[in-house]
């Protein structure tokens, strides 16, 4: 059905401070996230490389009805609906919690997430209900908690109307339903709230493969592992967890523009990618992004630049197109792809196509006009900060650029021994045929070494020169507060180190005292019933003995 490689991606801990500074960037009138260096958009083919599912296919609509308990009785069951009044247009999501066996199910204060995600695998059970049922159940599941999750404690009955028919259900283009999901709701997360609906997981994996901020690594071993998402780890560096939001709206401010990565999907074979195969030829197109009431729009032409070609100035304003914009339509018991089949027609047709323009020698004008619309957005060359928040602004770099020599250090010996491989291959006399292309891999592998090498040395000097960013400041007493806060932490660490070894050696000593007492408890009780016994014993022999004298008095009165 489209979801089994985002049901391989290994559970990682959400970045809250880093969504958070993320989504107030959001710019509904061009669907983009406004940065320093330009509009930022999510697009089809960072879909289908982080998450694997579907871009491609039919587009997520279907029936509105009135009321849906028929359809959810018939569908999952009819415990679902069984005492809820009509007409039912949700299914409460902690009802499918309950039908999958994880109801109430919540991590344990020293689980790792390993620990608690084997523990929730082994507790999912859908009981026995028929196959198809089960299926639809847990799909429910999966869209209602993950894919097209709310801010809501309910999900909309008209998921599960697509699930119907199940081999129509594959040839959906989930992935480009769950990005129209996505953006219908950043707008409303974007302003007093403190969640964001939608995906989040993919929007915070979107933003590490952009503008890593140091809370995300790429784990050495998964560089072939798909989806992409599969090959990131979140479990944070100690030195920079304990960050708020604000000093992540500080560091996007001031992040280097250079270091943005546009293209991050170049060297990636599409054999590899099943979802990028079949949905190249929609990565170019502007397009409606249709998730059953909500239409969104995909402004492509402001983020050319992931393309690889140059970023043109263009008119924001001029970007809409009647009847394009985002709508939502609540109408019963109506047909959606009949009633707006113009709209429907436009996504199966593929869109239009974005053209290149090819005399740009750079993007600078598109720059100029963007820094000149969105100056009150920027905080370019206007921010004036307290020498402690610098400061601490630069520690958080160069942490980051720590996290990221780490990675590309394991990059480059990965490189090393592939590289090492193949010339050793090339030279042990592989066939004639075979020659060209193992010469291939190892012009391309040197290639990739080169630029990976060059990286760090650049990232080692940026980080010798970090110090020196700060305006009159004295470099030496900079990098001794910095080097004693490292100390002061590391310090920190072990000593919450050593706090959890003792922890771990109370519990099992208390375990130990658990046992013992629990044992003695069992003897104590045991002996309570012997002397219950006893006593029982003892009072019987006393009423005999009580019958008996009277008996004897009796005899001697008379």
């Amino acid at each position: 059905m489209g979801f089994g490689h985002i049901l391989s991606v290994r559970p990682f801990h959400v970045d809250v401070p880093y969504l958070e500074a993320l989504r107030e960037r959001w710019e509904e009138d061009c669907k983009a996230f406004i940065m320093p260096w330009g509009h930022m958009i999510p697009t089809l083919e960072d879909v289908a490389y982080l998450t694997g599912l579907p871009v491609q296919g039919e587009p997520v609509v279907g029936l509105e009805r009135r009321d849906y308990y028929d359809d959810i009785a018939e569908l999952l069951g009819p415990e679902f609906v069984a005492g809820r009044r009509r007409p039912i247009r949700s299914i409460l999501l902690g009802s499918l919690s309950e039908a999958v066996g994880l109801r109430g199910r919540r991590r344990g204060t020293l689980e790792s997430l390993d620990e608690f995600c084997t523990r929730v695998r082994g507790a999912l059970d859908l009981g026995d209900r028929s196959e198809e049922r089960s299926i639809r159940i847990f799909v429910s599941y999966l869209l209602g908690r993950l894919l097209f999750a709310t801010q809501s404690s309910q999900m909309n009955c008209k998921f599960v109307l697509l699930l119907r028919d199940l081999a129509q259900a594959g040839r959906y283009s989930w992935g480009a339903a769950m990005l129209g999901h996505l953006f219908s709701l950043l707008p409303s997360s974007s302003q007093h709230s403190q969640s964001t609906g939608g995906f989040t997981p993919f929007l915070q994996i979107w933003g590490y493969t952009r503008f890593p901020m140091g809370r995300g690594t790429l784990v050495e071993g998964r560089q072939t592992m798909v989806p992409l998402m599969t090959r990131w780890e979140v479990a944070p560096d100690p030195r920079v967890t304990d960050r708020r939001a604000g000093d992540v709206r500080v560091a996007l401010d001031h992040y280097p523009h250079e270091q943005v990565v546009w293209t991050p999907y170049a060297g990636e074979a599409d054999a590899s990618h099943p979802a990028v195969a079949a949905g190249r030829p929609l990565f170019d197109r502007h397009l409606l992004l249709l998730c059953l009431g909500t239409c969104e729009v995909l402004y492509l032409e402001l983020v050319v630049r992931t393309l690889g070609w140059h970023q043109p100035a263009i008119e924001v304003p001029s970007l809409g197109r009647e009847g394009h914009s985002r709508r939502r339509f609540f109408a019963e018991d109506r047909d959606w792809d009949a009633d707006h089949g113009s709209t429907v027609a436009y996504w199966r047709e593929g869109g239009e196509q974005v053209i290149q323009q090819r005399d740009l020698q750079d993007s600078s004008a598109y720059m100029e006009d963007y820094q000149a619309r969105y100056a009150g957005r920027l905080w370019l060359d206007r921010r004036v900060m307290p020498e402690s928040q610098a400061i601490r602004l630069l520690e958080g770099r160069l942490a980051e650029q720590e996290v990221e020599l780490t990675r590309l250090r394991a990059e480059v010996r990965i490189l090393r021994g592939e590289l090492s491989r193949a010339r050793a291959s090339r030279d042990a006399g592989a066939s004639s045929s075979a020659q060209p292309a193992g010469g291939d891999l190892a012009v391309r592998l040197q290639g990739a070494l080169d630029r990976a090498e060059a990286r760090v040395r650049e990232l080692e000097e940026q980080a010798r020169e970090i110090g020196a960013e700060r305006q009159g400041g004295d470099v030496a007493t900079l990098q001794a507060q910095m080097e004693s806060l490292r100390l002061e932490l590391e310090a920190r660490i072990s000593g919450l180190e050593a706090e959890r070894r003792t922890m771990v050696s109370a519990m099992e000593e208390l375990r130990d005292d658990r046992t013992l007492i629990r044992g003695r408890l069992l003897d104590a009780r045991e002996r309570e019933r012997e002397a219950e016994t006893a006593r029982a014993r003892i009072a019987a022999d006393y009423e005999i003995l009580k019958d008996r004298v009277l008996k004897k008095r009796q005899e001697q009165q008379r």
